[in-house]
């Protein structure tokens, strides 16, 4: 099965039928030089929410990518992690391909939130644990996000098969257990300092698929 961005259900016509507000209109966002055709669709979880980026024509196949909100590296371009790097990295693969879908979920912090993770860096910085030592320090659990609410929000594009950009075993895992096939395609991006080599390599130790951890590949 395939769907287009600008022929999923109805998001916003001013007339016609009252719109299902979870999915927003077609429109075109300018990237890299690039006009793309995109829809948001609103991803609901348990505790949270996200939402889904549908660019082009997607069908059983097409790209996905599924990225936890990261402050400090998306939006402050934090060189402590390699997250904003992972992010515009898959964009570009989806952006190259004409097509797919990345997912935006509103799990900061492993699932625990900013403050969360403000306070696992200040145990980090303080006792020399890793991230996901601090996490389980502050009584936590070392990563508490869940990917559910993805499975069920591609069978409603009509996604049954997709090629995951991860490197973390837990995404293509619990899709799969709910039942989309999924075929991994490796995360490759600079690692440009000491200290997200470091934080590459512990999630290479927690199971990660990491290709390589010198000055690129990384886990996402």
């Amino acid at each position: 099965m395939t769907a287009d961005a600008g022929a999923l259900p109805d998001g916003g016509h001013l007339d016609g039928p009252r719109p299902d507000l979870s999915i927003g209109p077609a429109h075109y966002l300018s990237r890299k030089g690039s006009q793309l055709s995109i829809r948001v669709m609103r991803v609901n979880h348990d505790h949270s929410f996200g939402h889904a980026v549908i660019v082009g024509h997607i069908g059983d196949g097409c790209l996905v990518r599924i990225h936890s909100r990261c402050f400090y590296g998306d939006s402050l371009a934090s060189d402590d992690c390699d997250c904003g790097a992972q992010l515009a990295w898959s964009m570009d693969q989806i952006q190259i391909e004409g097509s797919g879908v990345l997912f935006y979920l509103e799990q900061e912090g492993r699932g625990e939130g900013l403050v969360a993770k403000s306070r696992a860096y200040h145990v980090s910085q303080q006792l020399g644990l890793n991230t996901f030592e601090s996490y389980e320090w502050l009584g936590f659990p070392s990563d508490s996000r869940s990917y559910g609410q993805v499975a069920v929000t591609l069978r409603r594009l009509g996604l049954a098969s997709i090629r995951l950009l991860t490197n973390n075993p837990a995404k293509v895992a619990e899709l799969e257990f709910e039942g989309i096939r999924v075929t991994r395609v490796p995360v490759a991006v600079d690692l440009p300092n000491d200290v997200v080599r470091e934080y590459v390599r512990v999630k290479q130790v927690r199971g990660h698929f990491c290709p390589t951890i010198g000055t690129s590949g990384t886990s996402g």
